[in-house]
Protein backbone atom coordinates (compact mmCIF):
# COMPACT_ATOMS: atom_id res chain seq x y z
CA UNK A 1 0.00 0.00 0.00
CA UNK A 2 2.69 2.49 0.90
CA UNK A 3 4.94 1.73 -2.08
CA UNK A 4 1.63 2.82 -4.46
CA UNK A 5 2.09 6.25 -2.90
CA UNK A 6 2.44 9.09 -5.52
CA UNK A 7 5.83 10.62 -4.80
CA UNK A 8 5.86 14.11 -5.29
CA UNK A 9 2.25 14.54 -3.87
CA UNK A 10 2.72 13.42 -0.01
CA UNK A 11 0.79 17.05 1.34
CA UNK A 12 -1.95 15.29 0.92
CA UNK A 13 -3.25 12.26 2.42
CA UNK A 14 -4.74 9.30 0.42
CA UNK A 15 -8.67 9.36 -0.26
CA UNK A 16 -10.34 5.70 -0.49
CA UNK A 17 -13.76 5.01 -1.96
CA UNK A 18 -15.39 2.73 0.68
CA UNK A 19 -18.70 1.20 -0.10
CA UNK A 20 -18.88 -0.74 2.43
CA UNK A 21 -18.42 -3.76 1.05
CA UNK A 22 -15.67 -6.47 2.03
CA UNK A 23 -13.21 -5.36 -0.40
CA UNK A 24 -13.63 -1.60 0.12
CA UNK A 25 -13.30 -2.30 3.55
CA UNK A 26 -10.32 -4.27 3.51
CA UNK A 27 -8.85 -1.32 1.94
CA UNK A 28 -9.66 0.58 4.51
CA UNK A 29 -8.59 -1.65 7.24
CA UNK A 30 -5.32 -2.29 4.97
CA UNK A 31 -4.89 1.45 4.30
CA UNK A 32 -5.44 2.31 8.18
CA UNK A 33 -2.42 0.11 8.92
CA UNK A 34 0.29 1.44 6.30
CA UNK A 35 -0.70 4.81 6.55
CA UNK A 36 -2.41 5.30 9.75
CA UNK A 37 -3.28 9.10 9.94
CA UNK A 38 -2.65 9.90 6.07
CA UNK A 39 -6.18 8.90 4.85
CA UNK A 40 -9.77 9.79 4.50
CA UNK A 41 -12.25 7.98 3.36
CA UNK A 42 -15.44 8.71 1.28
CA UNK A 43 -19.07 6.75 0.92
CA UNK A 44 -21.25 7.86 -2.02
CA UNK A 45 -24.72 7.04 -1.60
CA UNK A 46 -26.20 6.22 -5.07
CA UNK A 47 -29.84 6.27 -3.55
CA UNK A 48 -30.89 3.67 -6.02
CA UNK A 49 -31.80 1.61 -2.66
CA UNK A 50 -33.28 1.88 0.65
CA UNK A 51 -30.91 0.44 2.64
CA UNK A 52 -27.84 2.57 1.12
CA UNK A 53 -28.06 5.37 3.63
CA UNK A 54 -27.68 2.92 6.77
CA UNK A 55 -24.44 1.33 5.08
CA UNK A 56 -22.83 4.66 4.25
CA UNK A 57 -23.73 5.57 8.56
CA UNK A 58 -22.08 2.02 8.96
CA UNK A 59 -18.85 2.92 6.82
CA UNK A 60 -18.96 6.00 9.16
CA UNK A 61 -18.93 4.17 12.65
CA UNK A 62 -16.01 2.21 11.27
CA UNK A 63 -14.14 5.15 10.48
CA UNK A 64 -14.84 6.41 13.96
CA UNK A 65 -13.91 3.66 15.16
CA UNK A 66 -10.56 3.98 13.39
CA UNK A 67 -9.86 7.64 13.06
CA UNK A 68 -9.95 8.19 9.90
CA UNK A 69 -11.55 11.20 9.03
CA UNK A 70 -15.40 9.83 6.44
CA UNK A 71 -18.00 12.17 4.67
CA UNK A 72 -20.52 10.63 2.39
CA UNK A 73 -21.41 11.97 -0.72
CA UNK A 74 -25.29 12.00 -2.05
CA UNK A 75 -25.29 11.79 -5.98
CA UNK A 76 -28.53 11.34 -8.26
CA UNK A 77 -28.35 9.31 -10.94
CA UNK A 78 -28.66 9.87 -14.65
CA UNK A 79 -30.73 7.95 -16.90
CA UNK A 80 -29.77 5.24 -19.28
CA UNK A 81 -27.52 2.46 -18.57
CA UNK A 82 -27.76 2.29 -15.30
CA UNK A 83 -24.32 0.91 -14.01
CA UNK A 84 -22.42 3.17 -16.15
CA UNK A 85 -24.12 6.00 -15.26
CA UNK A 86 -23.79 5.39 -11.42
CA UNK A 87 -20.20 5.28 -12.80
CA UNK A 88 -19.75 8.02 -13.73
CA UNK A 89 -22.03 10.24 -10.70
CA UNK A 90 -19.73 7.84 -8.30
CA UNK A 91 -16.11 8.95 -9.91
CA UNK A 92 -17.10 12.82 -10.14
CA UNK A 93 -18.34 13.21 -6.71
CA UNK A 94 -15.34 11.36 -5.48
CA UNK A 95 -13.33 13.82 -7.72
CA UNK A 96 -15.07 16.62 -6.71
CA UNK A 97 -14.46 15.57 -2.62
CA UNK A 98 -10.35 15.22 -3.66
CA UNK A 99 -10.51 18.95 -4.39
CA UNK A 100 -12.21 19.99 -1.77
CA UNK A 101 -10.16 18.08 0.98
CA UNK A 102 -6.67 18.34 -0.91
CA UNK A 103 -6.05 14.99 -1.34
CA UNK A 104 -2.86 12.99 -2.90
CA UNK A 105 -5.06 10.40 -4.91
CA UNK A 106 -7.87 8.21 -4.62
CA UNK A 107 -7.61 4.20 -4.14
CA UNK A 108 -10.26 1.89 -4.73
CA UNK A 109 -10.80 -1.67 -4.29
CA UNK A 110 -10.63 -3.41 -7.32
CA UNK A 111 -8.80 -6.70 -6.96
CA UNK A 112 -7.79 -9.99 -9.42
CA UNK A 113 -11.50 -11.29 -9.24
CA UNK A 114 -12.69 -8.13 -10.72
CA UNK A 115 -9.96 -7.91 -13.76
CA UNK A 116 -10.87 -11.68 -14.36
CA UNK A 117 -14.62 -11.05 -14.38
CA UNK A 118 -14.33 -7.92 -16.45
CA UNK A 119 -12.11 -9.51 -19.38
CA UNK A 120 -14.47 -12.47 -19.52
CA UNK A 121 -16.98 -10.27 -19.83
CA UNK A 122 -15.28 -7.98 -22.33
CA UNK A 123 -14.20 -11.60 -24.65
CA UNK A 124 -18.17 -12.39 -24.67
CA UNK A 125 -18.57 -9.12 -25.80
CA UNK A 126 -15.86 -10.15 -29.11
CA UNK A 127 -13.94 -6.47 -27.34
CA UNK A 128 -11.42 -5.53 -29.17
CA UNK A 129 -7.72 -5.35 -27.38
CA UNK A 130 -8.58 -1.64 -25.57
CA UNK A 131 -11.92 -3.52 -24.00
CA UNK A 132 -10.34 -6.54 -23.11
CA UNK A 133 -7.05 -4.46 -21.31
CA UNK A 134 -7.19 -4.96 -17.55
CA UNK A 135 -7.06 -1.76 -15.31
CA UNK A 136 -3.48 -0.76 -14.03
CA UNK A 137 -2.18 -0.47 -10.45
CA UNK A 138 -1.79 3.56 -11.41
CA UNK A 139 -4.22 5.71 -13.56
CA UNK A 140 -6.38 9.10 -13.36
CA UNK A 141 -9.63 9.11 -11.89
CA UNK A 142 -12.31 9.03 -15.30
CA UNK A 143 -12.56 12.57 -16.36
CA UNK A 144 -9.75 13.85 -14.57
CA UNK A 145 -6.17 14.19 -14.38
CA UNK A 146 -6.59 13.17 -10.29
CA UNK A 147 -3.96 10.05 -9.92
CA UNK A 148 -6.04 6.65 -9.02
CA UNK A 149 -4.29 4.29 -7.36
CA UNK A 150 -5.69 -0.09 -7.57
CA UNK A 151 -3.87 -1.54 -4.62
CA UNK A 152 -5.24 -4.69 -4.57
CA UNK A 153 -5.13 -6.39 -7.63
CA UNK A 154 -2.77 -9.02 -6.52
CA UNK A 155 -5.55 -10.16 -4.18
CA UNK A 156 -8.46 -12.48 -4.48
CA UNK A 157 -12.04 -11.36 -3.64
CA UNK A 158 -11.59 -14.57 -1.08
CA UNK A 159 -8.49 -12.54 1.31
CA UNK A 160 -10.24 -9.57 1.17
CA UNK A 161 -13.10 -11.13 3.21
CA UNK A 162 -10.83 -12.79 5.32
CA UNK A 163 -9.12 -9.63 6.60
CA UNK A 164 -12.87 -8.11 7.62
CA UNK A 165 -13.49 -10.81 9.43
CA UNK A 166 -10.67 -11.02 10.81
CA UNK A 167 -10.92 -7.20 12.20
CA UNK A 168 -14.39 -8.60 13.53
CA UNK A 169 -16.39 -6.12 11.10
CA UNK A 170 -19.28 -7.13 9.36
CA UNK A 171 -19.50 -5.97 5.12
CA UNK A 172 -22.50 -4.61 3.54
CA UNK A 173 -24.73 -7.18 1.37
CA UNK A 174 -25.22 -5.46 -1.42
CA UNK A 175 -27.93 -7.36 -3.46
CA UNK A 176 -27.15 -6.39 -6.77
CA UNK A 177 -23.74 -8.73 -6.53
CA UNK A 178 -26.15 -11.45 -6.46
CA UNK A 179 -28.95 -10.20 -9.39
CA UNK A 180 -28.84 -12.12 -12.60
CA UNK A 181 -30.43 -8.89 -14.18
CA UNK A 182 -26.32 -8.02 -14.37
CA UNK A 183 -24.32 -9.27 -16.91
CA UNK A 184 -21.04 -8.97 -13.83
CA UNK A 185 -23.39 -11.02 -11.35
CA UNK A 186 -24.06 -13.91 -14.09
CA UNK A 187 -20.37 -14.10 -14.73
CA UNK A 188 -19.49 -14.25 -11.18
CA UNK A 189 -21.90 -17.21 -10.83
CA UNK A 190 -20.66 -19.08 -13.72
CA UNK A 191 -16.45 -18.62 -12.03
CA UNK A 192 -17.77 -19.44 -8.62
CA UNK A 193 -18.62 -23.21 -10.29
CA UNK A 194 -15.35 -23.31 -12.79
CA UNK A 195 -13.21 -23.93 -10.12
CA UNK A 196 -10.82 -24.86 -13.09
CA UNK A 197 -10.47 -21.71 -14.05
CA UNK A 198 -7.32 -19.76 -12.61
CA UNK A 199 -8.45 -16.59 -11.86
CA UNK A 200 -4.99 -15.14 -10.94
CA UNK A 201 -3.84 -16.25 -14.44
CA UNK A 202 -6.96 -14.49 -16.06
CA UNK A 203 -6.28 -11.60 -14.17
CA UNK A 204 -2.72 -11.49 -15.29
CA UNK A 205 -3.72 -11.77 -19.19
CA UNK A 206 -5.74 -8.74 -18.52
CA UNK A 207 -2.56 -6.97 -17.55
CA UNK A 208 -0.69 -8.02 -20.39
CA UNK A 209 -3.52 -7.24 -22.71
CA UNK A 210 -3.59 -3.41 -21.29
CA UNK A 211 0.46 -3.24 -22.02
CA UNK A 212 -0.41 -3.87 -25.47
CA UNK A 213 -2.98 -1.22 -25.04
CA UNK A 214 -0.75 1.39 -24.18
CA UNK A 215 1.61 -0.19 -26.99
CA UNK A 216 -0.80 0.19 -29.80
CA UNK A 217 -1.73 3.92 -28.18
CA UNK A 218 1.81 4.93 -28.63
CA UNK A 219 2.22 3.40 -32.43
CA UNK A 220 -0.92 5.18 -33.13
CA UNK A 221 0.15 8.57 -31.90
CA UNK A 222 3.64 8.42 -33.80
CA UNK A 223 1.33 7.38 -37.03
CA UNK A 224 -0.49 9.93 -36.46
CA UNK A 225 2.00 12.28 -36.49
CA UNK A 226 4.09 11.17 -39.17
CA UNK A 227 1.13 10.19 -41.59
CA UNK A 228 -2.01 12.79 -40.64
CA UNK A 229 -2.18 16.62 -42.13
CA UNK A 230 -4.06 19.33 -41.59
CA UNK A 231 -5.95 20.66 -44.43
CA UNK A 232 -8.51 23.82 -45.13
CA UNK A 233 -11.50 22.09 -44.57
CA UNK A 234 -10.52 18.96 -42.27
CA UNK A 235 -7.62 16.11 -41.90
CA UNK A 236 -6.13 13.52 -44.58
CA UNK A 237 -5.14 10.44 -43.39
CA UNK A 238 -2.05 8.56 -45.45
CA UNK A 239 -1.74 4.71 -43.30
CA UNK A 240 0.51 3.08 -43.01
CA UNK A 241 0.33 1.16 -39.60
CA UNK A 242 -1.56 -2.31 -39.22
CA UNK A 243 -5.45 -1.99 -38.90
CA UNK A 244 -5.01 -2.04 -35.25
CA UNK A 245 -3.30 1.03 -35.18
CA UNK A 246 -5.25 2.95 -38.22
CA UNK A 247 -8.18 1.77 -36.08
CA UNK A 248 -7.29 4.18 -33.34
CA UNK A 249 -6.15 6.93 -36.09
CA UNK A 250 -9.61 7.39 -37.04
CA UNK A 251 -10.93 7.41 -33.54
CA UNK A 252 -9.06 10.69 -33.07
CA UNK A 253 -9.82 12.12 -36.81
CA UNK A 254 -13.24 11.06 -35.58
CA UNK A 255 -13.65 12.86 -32.57
CA UNK A 256 -11.72 15.81 -33.01
CA UNK A 257 -13.60 16.66 -35.96
CA UNK A 258 -16.55 15.73 -34.80
CA UNK A 259 -16.67 16.77 -31.27
CA UNK A 260 -17.78 13.06 -30.24
CA UNK A 261 -16.31 9.69 -29.97
CA UNK A 262 -17.45 6.72 -32.13
CA UNK A 263 -18.17 3.40 -31.48
CA UNK A 264 -15.57 1.26 -32.42
CA UNK A 265 -17.72 -1.03 -35.05
CA UNK A 266 -18.53 2.29 -36.78
CA UNK A 267 -14.80 2.99 -37.12
CA UNK A 268 -14.49 -0.72 -38.25
CA UNK A 269 -16.75 -0.25 -40.33
CA UNK A 270 -15.65 3.08 -41.85
CA UNK A 271 -11.77 1.54 -41.75
CA UNK A 272 -12.91 -0.96 -44.57
CA UNK A 273 -15.18 0.90 -46.36
CA UNK A 274 -12.34 3.39 -47.26
CA UNK A 275 -9.98 0.15 -47.88
CA UNK A 276 -12.68 -0.80 -50.47
CA UNK A 277 -12.29 2.70 -52.04
CA UNK A 278 -16.05 3.50 -51.51
CA UNK A 279 -16.60 6.90 -49.58
CA UNK A 280 -17.93 6.35 -46.20
CA UNK A 281 -19.81 8.80 -43.25
CA UNK A 282 -19.27 8.12 -39.60
CA UNK A 283 -21.07 11.22 -37.53
CA UNK A 284 -21.33 14.42 -39.02
CA UNK A 285 -18.39 13.66 -41.27
CA UNK A 286 -17.55 12.54 -45.06
CA UNK A 287 -14.48 10.37 -45.69
CA UNK A 288 -13.23 10.02 -49.24
CA UNK A 289 -10.20 8.11 -50.95
CA UNK A 290 -7.02 10.13 -51.95
CA UNK A 291 -4.17 8.84 -54.18
CA UNK A 292 -2.67 7.38 -50.63
CA UNK A 293 -4.90 8.25 -48.40
CA UNK A 294 -7.72 9.79 -47.00
CA UNK A 295 -9.32 13.00 -46.37
CA UNK A 296 -12.14 13.53 -43.82
CA UNK A 297 -14.37 16.81 -43.52
CA UNK A 298 -17.79 18.01 -42.07
CA UNK A 299 -20.40 16.87 -44.27
CA UNK A 300 -22.47 20.29 -45.75
CA UNK A 301 -25.08 21.19 -43.81
CA UNK A 302 -28.64 20.84 -45.82
CA UNK A 303 -30.67 24.12 -46.72
CA UNK A 304 -34.52 23.74 -45.47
Amino acid sequence: MAALWPEGRGAGPLGLAVSGGPDSLALLLLAHRALEGRIAAATVDHGLRPESADEAAMVGRVCAELGVPHQVLGVTVAQGNLQSEARAARYAALAAWMEREGLGALASAHHADDQAETLLLRLNRASGVAGLAGVRARGPVPGTRLPLLRPLLGWRRSELAEVVAAAGFEAVDDPSNANDRFDRARIRKAMAGADWLDVPAIAQSAAHLADADAALDWAAAREWAERVEREPMGLIYRPQAPRAVALRVLTRIVTELDGEAPRGSAVARLFDALVARQPASIGRLVARGLPGGWSFMKAPQRRS
